[in-house]
């Protein structure tokens, strides 16, 4: 089975962890828990971002990675949020969360490629 299809998330995921990490030296900032004085730290660690993305660029379109990266970001994140950080999310969130995987499981394949994609134009009587 090729992966070439999986390339442009690998990007997006290390896009994301640059935001999780970024993100999480905030949160402790904000709640006084680290000092302000990380903040050039971050500034540092997000300078790495379009350089990453530039790359990403050789592999899928900007439309396409830029919403793997946002996606998988805020999954990222979110799950640093909950399991390292302690926050909560409701149930609502929760199927946010989950359609964010789905997303993100029908942007790594091109049109036409997806085995859903097939199975839902087979019951629908549409071309792929």
């Amino acid at each position: 089975m090729p992966v070439a299809h999986l390339i442009p998330l690998g990007f997006a995921a290390l896009m994301a962890s640059v935001d999780a990490i970024g993100l999480g030296i905030l949160k402790k900032i904000s709640t006084k828990a680290l000092s302000f004085s990380f903040m050039p730290i971050i500034a540092l660690i997000y300078a790495v971002q379009p350089f990453i993305f530039l790359k990403s660029l050789s592999f899928e379109s900007i439309t396409v990675m830029n919403m793997l990266w946002d996606l998988t970001s805020d999954i990222i994140v979110t799950f640093v949020g909950i399991f390292i950080l302690g926050e909560q999310i409701g149930s609502r969130k929760v199927i946010g969360l989950i359609l964010s995987f789905i997303a993100i499981y029908l942007f790594t394949f091109e049109d036409g490629e997806s085995p859903i994609e097939g199975y839902v134009a087979k019951i629908f009587n549409l071309k792929t």
